[in-house]
């Protein structure tokens, strides 16, 4: 059973491990067809000041900045008011089961009425709320001691200032994992800026797209942007690895 995780962990690996090293494979090996070429070199990475994945890097960050903290916003009252007795636990759980694909053409058209297409706000207004992250911080709630509530109400405390300075610091740390999976989901979008915008507009992960329709053959330069185009998930989920698997186990438990 290990040798099957081991063989299965670095299938899943491999990928990653080629990426990394075609990021900083030396030019000289591409031009020789020569992949056993051994070397360290910055240029591709150089290269991309060329290509603008910057721009699309600073598009991608402002954002997912902005859905995440709305989608926090947003979900957390809206897991605090089912818990606190609203039905619509049942909406939410349909909201999740159904495919995002079938709401692009009617997304469209209603971003289209509302002069947004091709705006920063094409990609954030339709995510200000997140089913899953309401599920997920509802699943938290069910966790607090209930008579933490209902003590602040005694004291005279209204239903905002519980959200915001009762339940929320005790949901800090899955507050932060469901950010880091929030981040994710918006981060990796590529239909949707493709369709909503124009290119000055695409995020990171439409860029890449495009990027490898047009230079299928510039290995190096295409893993050193996918390099780049990765890291910050890479980084927030080393970081929060323990408490995103705690989060998904506590969520989807019976």
């Amino acid at each position: 059973m290990r040798l099957v995780t081991a063989a299965f962990c670095a299938f899943v690996a491999l990928p990653l491990v080629w990426l990394a090293y075609a990021a900083f494979i030396p030019a000289e090996a591409l031009v020789r067809a020569n992949l056993a070429t051994f070397g360290f070199s910055l240029e591709n990475f150089a290269a991309l000041h060329a290509t603008g994945l910057w721009r699309a890097m600073g598009v991608s960050f402002a954002a997912t900045g902005l859905v995440v903290a709305a989608q926090l916003a947003f979900g957390l009252g809206a897991a605090y008011a089912i818990r606190n007795g609203l039905r619509m636990l049942g909406l939410v759980m349909l909201l999740l089961a159904l495919p995002s694909e079938l709401l692009l053409v009617p997304l469209y058209r209603l971003l289209q009425g509302m002069a947004l297409l091709d705006t920063i706000g094409a990609l954030v207004v339709p995510f200000l709320a997140s089913p899953l992250v309401v599920f997920l911080l509802l699943q938290a709630l069910r966790r607090v001691p209930w008579e933490v509530v209902e003590a602040a109400r005694l004291d005279g405390a209204g239903e905002v200032t519980i959200v915001h300075r009762v339940v929320a610091p005790i949901l800090r740390p899955e507050m932060t994992a469901t950010a880091v999976l929030a981040f994710a989901a918006h981060w990796n979008l590529v239909l949707y800026p493709r369709i909503m915008t124009t290119e000055a507009l695409w995020t990171v992960q439409a860029f890449l797209t495009e990027l490898l329709r047009a230079r299928p053959f510039e290995w190096g330069l295409l893993g050193a942007a996918a390099l780049v185009a990765s890291l910050p998930l890479l980084v927030l989920y080393v970081a929060f690895e323990k408490r995103i698997i705690e989060v998904f186990e506590s969520g989807f438990r019976s």
